[in-house]
């Protein structure tokens, strides 16, 4: 590398690959000050964009390679990997009986009125699923143990045919994994080279079929992640940087490369945790109770409630929908997540009439290559990006702080010559339906998100980031009624900055279903430090010291008869008799709050013990960046206005020229380098102390 070095210091890169950029962030520990950088994400080689970013980013700021102690990477490869089918060759194998595990589902129709319903292939053809005769009872004990010859005949077979992954799912393994790791060794020693994902290490919860495609999706994408991660250490090496390797995980915590490549299913919604705990941060920041982190990037907006400072997890969701917006229709993966609601509506969403001349916004995406047609790279489609531009809310002269020119002229001919006209529109009202679908869009999914889970989004203060994200959120606290919104500084590169908040953490399961009055406690506290020790190991790949783990424990419980459960902390480290009526009395409070109705007189039935294990958070005082400049304000332009119904000329300010406690009212622009912040008529902005902008309509 070449340019001005500075001393190494104690810097932390993260980086996020999104569907049009790869965000990269530095911070400087030290002074607390935040760099950033966009480049066009590659997908030909996603490595390389993420070193040409980071090198370009570390040469404008002269900092030397070796100075970074800390990376933090997000990416979609296993993302992407289970939506294109773009994984290696992978086998299942199964207890005797259970070949049709993944064809036969839930053996439920996402849509009962559909004739010609259409079901999502699971990842294993049929061909690849192989049988193995062996037997538990649901309590874990031994019935038939397991054929060795079969599955020593299994291994060849697959080392023949070239396989790369197996995944393993005996039909009572969540109980006890004793069978799935007698076939793990056997393979060791028949096939060493095919690498194995057992259903009692990735996920070892109740419901078979969720466990089968969820050990069989861990399986598909395992040697890819394992590829990719030992070239992106290669490559950062390259330009001096030997700090280890951390991934975020869809839990919201950082995982060690070496956990990755062990649990790589664990990564598929990286990039948007890394946002929602970034939001969560700057909504502790502000002293926020309840926070909506909006996130919209090139390609997808994302929605996740952030209660008291702690984003909502979930258990499951699902991959590859037939219908994107349709419960079911898709491949279930049982993983810890942080609960999030997404749509396809990014800045590369593709605008288009459909038959019934109704205009329609993505799903699919223009991303980084050919991009908007205002990117000049080959793009001919509309996008929301080109609505944008057009409405005057993007300036083709200043997008990404005037290193990316816009073409205009580019973007009214897609405009017009695929909505406007086919509509009987004027371009003017064609690009405003498209920035108001986009917007009405995410706000029916966000009102919805909210009344599924009993709470009123008007309660909530909207932090808006991503590269679109301020430019849309005005427009989704208006349809919700949100009266406050907070627009963080570099928002363009929010989940970058996320990665570096989040602590490493890690979350490990074990199923157990029995009455919460029958508990056999030794053996509860048994499993619970087994956990416990597996979790502390794992968080310890990731340089956290066992003294400095913070371990939470949590019951899985339910009503006798539910399908699904709550989870409840528990309230020691060695759970007694005496622990069990405050356990009930929490998810009782908890049920109330969440259905808001609850029958006392049901019995309590446990499903799992989960614990978590954390390392501590590292505090990061960032410094704002100004600009000496007599006037922040850069000039006027043309921005269309909803209630005037035409465009007006609207002052445009440079938001790194805002000085703290800064009032200005809308309508406005408000410009940074990664993105753009668009002020509503009767909003009135101020400039907090970090530089936020907080909003009041």
């Amino acid at each position: 590398m070449t340019g001005r070095k500075t001393r190494a210091a104690d810097f932390a890169l993260g980086v996020d690959i999104g569907g049009t950029f790869t965000d990269v962030v530095v911070l400087d520990r030290a002074t607390g000050r935040l760099a950033a950088g966009k480049v066009l994400t590659d997908y030909s080689d996603l490595a390389g964009a993420v070193v040409a970013g980071v090198r370009q980013l570390l040469h404008d700021r002269g900092i030397a390679g070796a100075g970074v102690k800390n990376v933090v990477h997000g990416t979609t490869l296993v993302t992407n990997a289970l939506i294109q089918r773009s994984g290696d060759a992978t086998a299942l194998i199964v207890t005797s009986g259970f070949r049709d595990v993944l064809e036969f589902g839930r053996e439920s129709r996402y849509d009962i009125y559909a004739i010609d319903i259409e079901i999502p292939k699971p990842l294993v053809p049929r061909a690849m699923v192989f049988e193995v005769n062996e037997r538990l009872d649901s309590a874990g004990r031994v019935v038939e143990a397991p054929d060795e010859g079969r599955i020593r005949e299994i291994a060849r077979d697959l080392r023949r045919r070239g396989v790369a992954g197996a995944a393993v799912c005996f039909l009572h393994a969540y109980r006890n994994g004793a069978h799935e790791r007698r076939v793990a060794e056997i393979f060791a020693r028949e096939a060493p080279e095919i690498v194995l994902s057992l259903s009692s290490d990735v996920m070892p919860d109740i419901r078979e079929f969720e466990r089968a495609s969820t050990t069989v999706a861990n399986a598909y994408v395992q040697p890819a992640i394992r590829g990719y991660l030992d070239l992106l250490a290669k490559r950062l090496r390259s330009i001096e940087i030997e700090a280890p390797l951390l991934l975020m995980s869809s839990d919201g915590g950082t995982v060690s490369t070496q956990a990755a490549v062990r649990h790589p299913i664990r990564l598929v919604e990286s990039g948007p945790a890394g946002g929602a705990i970034a939001a969560s941060h700057i909504g502790r920041g502000h002293g926020l109770d309840k926070v909506m982190a909006y996130d919209m990037g090139g390609t997808t907006a994302k929605i996740c409630l952030v209660d008291d400072g702690r984003p909502e997890h979930t258990d499951y969701f699902e991959f590859g929908r037939v219908d994107r917006f349709v419960k079911g229709s898709g491949l279930p993966l049982n993983v810890p997540a942080l609960d999030m609601i997404e749509i396809g509506a990014g800045g590369g969403s593709i605008a288009r009439v459909d038959a019934m001349e109704r205009l329609r916004i993505g799903p699919d995406s223009a991303g980084a290559s050919p991009g908007p047609a205002c990117y000049g790279l080959g793009g001919t489609s509309p996008t929301v990006t080109d609505a944008d531009l057009y409405l005057g809310y993007l300036a083709a002269d200043s997008f990404l702080g005037g290193t990316m020119l816009l073409d205009y002229a580019a973007a009214v001919r897609a405009i017009e010559n695929d909505v406007a006209r086919p509509l009987g529109l004027t371009a003017t009202r064609a690009a405003w339906g498209i920035h108001e679908v986009v917007n009405d869009n995410m706000a029916r999914a966000a009102k919805i998100h909210c009344l599924e889970r009993g709470k009123d989004a008007r309660e909530y203060t909207l932090v808006a980031y991503g590269g679109a994200g301020p430019v849309h959120a005005e427009g989704i606290a208006r349809a919700l009624d949100i009266r406050s919104v907070v627009y963080p500084l570099r928002a363009g590169v929010m989940s970058a900055f996320g990665f570096l908040v989040a602590p490493p953490s890690f979350e490990l399961l074990r199923a157990i279903v029995v009455p919460l009055t029958s508990l056999d406690y030794a053996e509860v506290n048994r499993i619970v430090r087994g956990l416990e020790t597996e979790g502390r190991a794992l968080v310890k790949t990731a340089g956290i010291a066992t003294r400095d783990c913070v371990v939470r424990r949590e019951f899985g419980i339910r009503f006798a008869g539910q399908s699904f459960q709550l989870s409840v902390a528990l309230p020691n480290a060695r759970l007694s008799a005496g622990d069990v009526d405050g356990v009930r009395a929490a998810f009782l409070r908890q049920y109330r709050k969440r259905f808001h109705r609850l029958n006392p007189d049901v019995p309590l039935e446990v499903v799992n013990c989960r614990v978590i294990v954390s390392g501590p958070t590292r505090p990061i005082r960032q410094a704002r960046k100004t600009v000496a400049k007599a006037h922040p304000k850069k000039g006027y332009r043309e921005v269309y206005l909803p209630e005037r119904s035409g465009f007006a000329r609207c002052p445009v300010y440079d938001r790194y020229a805002l000085t703290e406690g800064t009032r200005i009212r809308g309508p406005a622009v408000i410009e940074e380098v990664e993105s753009t912040v668009l002020l509503g008529t009767g909003a009135v902005a101020t400039v907090a102390r970090n530089g936020n902008l907080v909003v009041k309509r």
